[in-house]
């Protein structure tokens, strides 16, 4: 009787051998790796493109605060250090105008004038002279003479004439200044007058509200001016 040899089972689709097993094992480790690579490197370019957007934000509103601080902060102004007093002026008024405006206001602190006083200086010199101590004046510019028909002597910042002080004294801002607080300080009641009244009482010129003008600035000028030295 010939003995049959049993058929050899088959062999399942999913088994494999141990090798292949550790091959097939091994691809899924090298697999997972690489995933956690690519992970790791989106991460990093995820963090430095945040650190750069922030480096970028932080530039951008450093740019874009210090020209806003320094608007709403700038340099403080002191009445003795000239070099404070800002190029673009004070209401229009700059550089020479503002030196001889600073000259007024310590001349009257000097001699006892508070605020009030200082902006009635600093509007007669507005109005007389601009703020500048020129060597001319109404007769140079408009013929003007006095009421007895002589030409008037005017000169300086508050346009003085003769019997007010020698050329010297006229031309010279902090002695003018003293000529006028000397003259307004013996005018009666000067602080209950209108501003410009009381400056037409000492200055006697020929239009009463005149002054009232330049009231405004001079207010601006003294009161930026007589802010603390830092």
């Amino acid at each position: 009787m010939t003995t049959r040899r049993a058929a050899p089972r088959a062999r399942s689709a999913g088994s494999r051998t141990p090798a292949a097993a550790r091959a097939a094992a091994a691809r899924r480790r090298a697999a997972t790796r690489r995933r956690n690579a690519r992970r790791a490197r989106a991460k990093l370019l995820l963090r430095r493109l945040a650190v750069s957007a922030g480096v970028v934000a932080v530039v951008t509103g450093l740019f874009v605060l210090i020209p806003l601080g320094l608007a709403r902060d700038p340099a403080p102004i002191c009445i003795d250090r000239p070099s404070t007093f800002p190029e673009a002026g004070i209401e229009g008024w700059r550089g020479e105008q503002l030196e001889n405006a600073a000259t007024i206001i310590r001349t009257a602190s000097t001699l006892g004038f508070g605020r009030d006083g200082q902006i009635l200086g600093v509007m007669t010199a507005m109005g007389e002279s601009s703020l500048r101590a020129i060597d001319y004046g109404d007769w140079e510019t408009s013929g003007w003479t006095n009421p007895d028909g002589t030409r008037t002597t005017s000169i300086g910042l508050f346009q003085q004439q003769d019997w007010w002080g020698s050329v010297e004294q006229r031309m010279d801002p902090a002695t003018s200044a003293a000529l006028f607080f000397e003259r307004l300080g013996r005018l009666p009641s000067w602080q209950t007058m209108p501003p410009s009244h009381a400056i037409h009482r000492v200055q006697i010129n020929t239009d009463r509200d005149y002054y009232a003008r330049y009231e405004d600035d001079a207010t601006a000028v003294v009161d930026a001016l007589s802010a603390p030295c830092e």
